[in-house]
């Protein structure tokens, strides 16, 4: 099994796309085309991918920290960016979801407390033409502002009465990308001013606004620590250790699964299309902070390091091992037309919101539309690597 840096995404925006290791490890397993071997190489990215997405998380919640503390413009800037560098570990292990792990299980999963959009933005907080709306401005429904407040009311009453997640912080740091008038902001993102935060400042209820903006915070690292302890392949009671110790072939199929719901169906069509059919950036994935590219860049990152079997530097068996040990020439398609995906996605340019306006003849509706039909291709070749594998794949679970 061979072993080399894979940093092959170029920085966007404030983030890189490598693991926060800085060591090269090694992922055990076997050097030929094993299932077993794939399926824990598989889980040990899974682990390392959101060992990272707490590490980063909390250095997000450090900033966040030092700007309830001391609300300024440079505090308030900092929580900003540390928000945006936060963003790509976590958008890579979206490729981990779709099978009822524990990401996103039924009874349980955190995903919709972590992740969760569109949110309807005066559930949180006041809004243009709103000003007394939200949780925070609430008074007399909401005395105290706790994580627990905060987590009961999370899509309470609509699925886009979202209260937590990452949506919710950039909402609170950016607030809405609108012109004063409701027209959408076309110069940059939302424009919130730090004073929101400071006693006295602009707004009202400064100090419950930056209560939820801590709670917020801190709930976010608990859910994302939550998923990674399952995944830890050092415990053997583990979600991951069972993962890897059972039936391979069913955690194959699961793998397979993840990856082509996020080609298929969330990359492309909720992620991109919404937006793109609509016109409307509320349908845009991070909308208030203008960082839409870099999510779609980042989630197809997430599928080619699953298919490839790496993730920052880390490289073991990998599914594209078993497709090409059984079809050639079909682990080369998939290669092929994944690159031509990431690409296109690559190519639109920022901000997305932008590009989803005019006609489509637009430059900007071209590049989105090129990408959202790109990833077509993938979801289709990687289900039938699926198929050649043995793999059985139930969309209906």
């Amino acid at each position: 099994m061979s072993f080399k840096p894979l940093c092959l995404i170029p920085v966007l925006l404030l983030a890189a796309a490598c693991s926060s290791s800085d060591d090269t490890s090694s992922i055990s397993g076997t050097g030929g085309v094993d299932k077993a071997a794939v399926v824990k190489s598989y889980a040990t990215i899974v682990h390392q991918n959101y060992e990272d997405s707490v590490a980063e998380a909390k250095k997000l919640q450090t900033a966040i920290n030092a700007f309830v503390a001391s609300p300024t413009q440079a505090t308030f800037d900092a929580a900003k960016k540390a928000w945006i560098a936060a963003r790509p570990a976590y958008l890579q292990t979206e490729a981990f979801r779709f099978y009822n792990g524990p990401i996103d299980n039924e009874e349980n999963g955190p995903e919709g407390m972590i992740n969760g959009w569109p949110l309807d933005e005066n559930f949180i907080d006041y809004t243009i033409g709103n000003p007394e709306a939200g949780i925070i401005n609430m008074t007399a429904e909401f005395p105290q502002i706790t994580k627990d407040v905060i987590a009961e009311n999370n899509e309470k009453d609509g699925e886009k009465n979202l209260s937590a997640g990452w949506h919710a912080i950039e909402f609170l740091l950016w607030g809405q990308d609108l012109n004063a008038d409701g027209t959408p902001h076309a110069q940059g993102p939302g424009q919130r001013p730090y004073t929101d935060f400071v006693d006295g400042g602009t707004a009202s209820n400064q100090a419950r606004r930056r209560e939820y903006l801590k709670g917020a915070t801190d709930l976010l690292v608990e859910h994302i620590e939550s998923v990674e302890v399952q995944w830890d392949l050092d415990n053997p009671e583990s979600y991951g250790a069972k993962f890897v110790a059972g039936d391979s072939d069913q955690a194959l199929s699961n793998i397979l699964k993840g990856v082509i719901s996020l080609a298929a169906t969330e990359l492309p069509k909720e992620r991109m299309n919404n937006a793109y059919e609509t016109k409307d950036q509320e349908e845009e994935h991070s909308c208030f902070s203008d960082t839409t590219n870099q999510d779609m860049i980042y989630d197809a990152l997430g599928i080619e390091n699953v298919y490839l079997g790496r993730y920052g530097s880390l490289s073991g068996p990998s599914i594209s091992d078993l497709v090409k040990a059984k079809d050639p020439a079909l682990d080369e398609k998939v290669r092929t037309v994944l690159t031509a995906a990431l690409n296109a996605t690559k190519a639109i340019p920022a901000p997305f919101d932008q590009q989803i306006l005019g006609d489509d003849g637009s430059p900007g509706r071209q590049k989105v539309k090129a990408a959202i039909d790109a990833w077509t291709p993938v979801a289709n070749g990687v289900h039938e690597a699926a198929t050649a594998l043995g793999a059985k794949i139930n969309f209906g679970e």
